[in-house]
């Protein structure tokens, strides 16, 4: 059996999450860090575990991007080491961002559905892209859509829609200003 450490190293990839503050990325790194099997499924959202300073705990927020190796095996084939990078959301810990998205291969934006794109998902999605970095979106909390809203499959459809245009334009944009900034340097 391999150790992580002998993984070769066109194996590993270094993966920043991404949202405004309280959107679930914590949450979802440390569903991540269970599904490795270093804390309990049922703690995974409630243990905060890669926000370890005291001030982010008393906070319930977080304020430093905080990095875990985790090993991803895929249908039998030699496994991938992930090092997943949970940064802040909160606007004050914008350059943690800025840091994290400087070392990353990839990023996850998580997006709560009810509350949308905010101020810090438009931030934080085009520091990604300002690195070359396309994120792979996750909506979060669409249970909420149903037992806060309250509304109906096609509603919910509806909203769901609605985060993935908004992305899309922000990312569109950013494509457009692209295409224009070759255009006008050729």
């Amino acid at each position: 059996k391999k150790s992580p450490v002998s993984v070769a190293p066109g194996r590993v990839r270094t993966v920043c999450v991404l949202a405004h503050v309280d959107h679930g990325k914590t949450a979802l790194s440390d569903s991540l860090v269970a599904s490795n099997g270093l804390i309990s499924a049922r703690m995974a959202g409630r243990l905060r575990f890669l926000d370890s300073r005291e001030d982010e705990m008393e906070r319930g927020i977080t304020m430093k991007a905080s990095a875990i190796a985790l090993m991803h095996r895929h249908k039998g084939k030699d496994p991938y080491i992930v090092h997943l990078l949970d940064s802040p959301g909160h606007v004050d810990f914008t350059g943690e961002v800025e840091s994290a998205l400087r070392v990353c291969d990839g990023a996850i934006l998580v997006v709560d559905v009810v509350e949308g794109v905010c101020a810090q998902t438009i931030t934080v999605l085009r520091a990604a892209l300002e690195h070359g970095i396309y994120p792979v979106l996750v909506i979060n909390k669409i249970d909420r859509l149903f037992f806060e809203l309250r509304l109906s499959a096609l509603d919910a459809f509806f909203r769901i829609r609605a985060v993935i245009e908004a992305v899309n334009v922000i990312v569109g944009v950013r494509e457009a200003e692209r295409l224009i900034r070759r255009a006008g340097m050729a």
